[in-house]
Formats: structure tokens, C-alpha cells, sequence
């Protein structure tokens, strides 16, 4: 059974993320502790609200370091939500840019959509030799709460690392859905949120861990 950190950094649906690990067969805890999630098999960095205030949380518990030394180590990080856009440079949200992890270039932004927020079910387009979607249909719907996101990959291979695998979806224009990166994985939507698809995409990166 794998053992799984939920990042308490003040934002999230921690219990919800806790519940939806639990059920495919995660030891998890959730706490804010840095060694705890240093040592556990894999580190799931959930997130809701605005970008600003959930990188000053993530500062307040150096969570910022926590991602970095986990990656810099080769250990699985999942982010969710605003969990994922925290891992780019930074974020802009009405005229004010804030930084963010850095784990990846570029810029969390205001979706050019006719509708916002866009909340509800949505397909997604996923590379055809992803694992964090092995498995899973095509036609298979996740459930997305958001305004920004990410609309261009801007990161060039860099070995040894593999290539990025990026998922994209759209809601008036195309955006980043989700990303599988080395140890680096993150969704743009809730797999929490999300049914049985959920499930299957939280088993497929527990398989990950247990690899």
C-alpha cells in the first residue's frame, strides 16, 4: 500500500483528494509536515481559489521546497487544480502577475471562453502512449472548476528527462489539461471530482509508485 502526503497548505479539497486516494488503495495522510511529505511514496498538491493566495500558503509551509527536493530526488508529485498551475513560472490574475514554482515555463491566464467559470464535465485529449490515462476511453469525461489555465507548453525536452506527455482540452479555446513530466504529474480538473475515470487515473499514478 502505497503511502500518500495531501499537501495542508491551506487550500484544497483535502478531504475529498484523502477519500478518492483511500479508495484506490493509498495509506494517506494530510498534514502540512515537511518530512512526512519528504518521505512519503507520493506527494499530491491539491488547490482551489486564486493563484496568489495559494503560492503565499505553499510558501508559508515551504511547500515550495518540499515539490522541489521531492523532484530533485525523482519522487512522484501529483498536482490538482490549482495545485498544477502553481507548478508554472507564474500566474496572472486581474492585472497582477504572481510567481509561482517554476517547475515548468509559462503563464497561468484568463480563459478566452464564452462562459467562465468553466465548470462541468469535459473529454480530454491525451497522448497515446500516456499512462496517467492508460486505460480509459477516449469519449471518458473529467470534472474541471476553473477560469485560468495554462494555453501554451512552452517546455523544450530536456533529457534525461523524457518528453512531456501534455494533455489538452478546450472550453473556447484549447488549454493544458494535464501533464506527465519524470516524477512531475498535475491535472488541470478534479480527479477527485471525477467518478470512476477519477478512480482509474489515481490508480494508474498509484501503479507509478508502487514501479
Amino acid at each position: 500500500m502505497p503511502r500518500v502526503v495531501v499537501l495542508d497548505y491551506g487550500s484544497g479539497n483535502l478531504r475529498s483528494a484523502e477519500r478518492a486516494l483511500r479508495r484506490v488503495g493509498a495509506d494517506v495522510e494530510v498534514t502540512a509536515g515537511q518530512e512526512p511529505a519528504l518521505e512519503a511514496d507520493g506527494l499530491v498538491v491539491p488547490g482551489v481559489g486564486a493563484f496568489a493566495a495559494c503560492m503565499a500558503g505553499l510558501r508559508a509551509v515551504r511547500g515550495e521546497r518540499v515539490i522541489g527536493q521531492r523532484l530533485a530526488g525523482g519522487r512522484p508529485v501529483l498536482g490538482i487544480c490549482v495545485g498544477m498551475q502553481i507548478l508554472f513560472e507564474r500566474g496572472v490574475e486581474h492585472g497582477v502577475e504572481t510567481e509561482g514554482c517554476g517547475e515548468w515555463p509559462g503563464t497561468v491566464e484568463w480563459l478566452n471562453a464564452p462562459v467562465l467559470p468553466h465548470m462541468g464535465w469535459n473529454t480530454v485529449r491525451a497522448p497515446a502512449d500516456s499512462r496517467l490515462f492508460a486505460g480509459l476511453p477516449a469519449t471518458e469525461r473529467f470534472y474541471f472548476v476553473h477560469s485560468y489555465a495554462v494555453r501554451e507548453w512552452l517546455l523544450e525536452p530536456s533529457p534525461p528527462l523524457p518528453p512531456a506527455r501534455v494533455t489538452w482540452a478546450n472550453h473556447g479555446e484549447d488549454f493544458v489539461a494535464a501533464v506527465e513530466h519524470g516524477p512531475l504529474w498535475a491535472t488541470q480538473f478534479h480527479p477527485e471530482k471525477s467518478g470512476d475515470a477519477g478512480a482509474a487515473l489515481l490508480e494508474n499514478w498509484l501503479a507509478e509508485l508502487k514501479a
